[in-house]
């Protein structure tokens, strides 16, 4: 339902957006004449230094509010949604804001903790961090076998509230380019909006991000060079995550890293292995690898903090990410391009022999140029470019695996310039690749697909009997036949058209409303 205050907020963020020259780069005049509207409207508000392009998307989010920064750091993992110039540019987001100061967060703990602060904590400071979803104090915890410092997470008031009202906004303009524009239903724009709903979900249910913080700490247990907090679930529930205090530096201070003797170039060697072995070998990855989310302790180890956003990658897709990039480590492209035959990702009308010419020319130019300027991101953006040639869907999962590599990827060499990511990651890659697809990974398969067998035995007569009755739906189809005829598609097209037309007279209208609201 689209309502005044629906209007209201999207016409002051269309403002927003065309004041900070968001559509600046776009010609009137070579656009069709409704789209061409919208544009000179846009254009009329414009700041004449607002200067226009990606960046200019970065400063307006920044300005609309804290859900719209948040779309925008979701955005900037799905490069396949809005392009990879604008995707890199949105990481530059920061969600930053006022604390909301220590005597609400105590009211906010006591409730949902249901015990007195004194209780709680022996002492409980003032915010030393703040952002859209939450603020962190410092705070002392009694256990049995002394004090200890702990780091508390409190959701911010009416946060729930202020994300559902954007996210409804969100949902109307999804809603409308998927119903008036092909381009809003080719990207999927109601999908976008629902993965980002379910990010904000699991990011202000704390509950959910300690489970994530807890698991990923069981995995990286016994890594000698990387560590994570330990979560105090005596003291979290959904609107409070306490967390053991990780005492260390900022891996955004290099200065402060180096002076406290530790070797940059090993800790850029570790961050990228650490990322490529809990993608494999765990199939569960940190997906927010930022230098502001890694610290170094005293013993040398990464530290990684944040878990609200985390990736997951099945068997089959570590698989794929092991032997693709083990493919192109010894250059079997032809391996390459089977793997993702294998895997379905690439339909099999093509040729894996044109696929692996294909892979070829990504290849070979990475083997020709200096260690230090390899990127195994630049390798994944290039490999998604070509599979979409060979109609490979998007996958979601591998899309966030490449963004979150790109992000480790950039942390690695801001600690050593000359890291070689071939060198760095085919011990990782290779150790993996022995463990899961030598012989006794065969074998342990061949046991897998022998239970699914068994499996799918139990429910045969169910299957036979949908299978006939598809085959009779099918029949009755045939029977009665579908109208494609030229009137019908004609008919089709007159609506696409005017359905395109409907769109760009309400962003129109909506940008109309804006100039009105704010230029009064």
């Amino acid at each position: 339902m689209f309502g005044l205050g629906h209007l209201l907020r999207l016409a002051r963020a269309a403002y927003i957006l065309a004041r900070e020259g968001v559509f600046a780069g776009l010609d009137p005049a070579l656009l069709p004449p409704p789209a061409g509207l919208p544009v000179r409207l846009a254009n009329l508000v414009a700041r004449k230094d607002a200067g226009g392009g990606a960046r200019a998307l970065v400063r307006a989010f920044a300005q609309i509010g804290p859900s719209y920064v948040k779309l925008g750091q979701f955005l900037a993992t799905r490069p396949d949604v809005v392009g990879g110039e604008i995707a890199n540019a949105l990481t530059a987001l920061q969600d930053r804001m006022e604390p909301f100061g220590r005597e609400a967060a105590v009211k906010i703990v006591e409730k949902a903790l249901g015990k007195p602060i004194d209780e709680l904590f022996v002492a409980f400071g003032e915010p030393v961090a703040a952002a859209s979803v939450a603020q962190v104090h410092v705070a002392t915890a009694r256990y049995s076998d002394g004090e200890r410092k702990v780091a508390v997470k409190v959701l911010r008031p009416g946060v729930e509230a202020h994300f559902a009202r954007d996210l409804d906004d969100m949902y109307v303009v999804a809603r409308l380019a998927e119903r008036f524009s092909s381009e809003g239903r080719r990207l999927r724009a109601i999908e976008v909006v629902d993965t980002l709903a379910r990010t904000v979900k699991l990011e202000t249910d704390f509950r959910l991000e300690a489970a994530a913080a807890s698991e990923f700490r069981e995995n990286v247990e016994n890594d000698p060079d990387f560590h994570a907090p330990h979560v105090d679930w005596d003291r979290t529930a959904k609107d409070v995550l306490t967390l053991e205090w990780i005492e260390g530096a900022p891996l955004s201070d290099l200065a402060r890293v180096a002076a406290e003797g530790h070797d940059l170039k090993e800790l850029g060697r570790t961050v990228l292995q650490s990322f490529l072995r809990h993608a494999m070998r765990d199939g569960f990855f940190h997906a927010d690898m930022h230098q502001g989310n890694l610290f170094v302790d005293n013993q040398g180890r990464i530290v990684a903090i944040d878990f609200g956003i985390m990736g997951r990658l099945g068997l089959k897709e570590r698989r794929f990410l092991a032997e693709i990039l083990y493919g192109f480590i010894t250059r079997d492209y032809r391996r390459v391009a089977e793997v993702h035959f294998e895997a379905g990702y690439v339909p099999p009308i093509h040729s894996v022999e044109e696929f692996s010419q294909a892979l070829r020319a990504i290849g070979e130019p990475l083997h020709t140029v200096n260690a230090s300027d390899i990127s195994m991101a630049r390798l994944l953006t290039l490999l998604f470019e070509v599979t979409a040639l060979f109609d490979m869907r998007t996958r979601t999962e591998l899309v966030l695996l490449q963004k979150t590599m790109v992000v480790a990827e950039g942390v690695a060499r801001t600690l050593d310039p000359k890291l070689n990511i071939w060198k760095t990651s085919d011990p990782v890659v290779r150790d993996w690749i022995e463990s899961n697809l030598g012989p006794r990974a065969k074998i342990e398969d061949a046991g897998r697909s022998m239970a699914e067998v068994a499996k799918l035995a139990t429910h045969l007569p169910k299957v036979l009997s949908d299978a006939e009755t598809a085959l009779a739906h099918l029949s009755s189809q045939a029977t009665r036949g579908v109208d494609l005829s030229a009137k019908s598609l004609e008919a089709l097209a007159r609506e696409r058209r005017a359905s395109d037309r409907g769109f760009l007279v309400g962003i129109a209208v909506i940008l109309l409303a804006a100039i009105w609201l704010f230029k009064r």
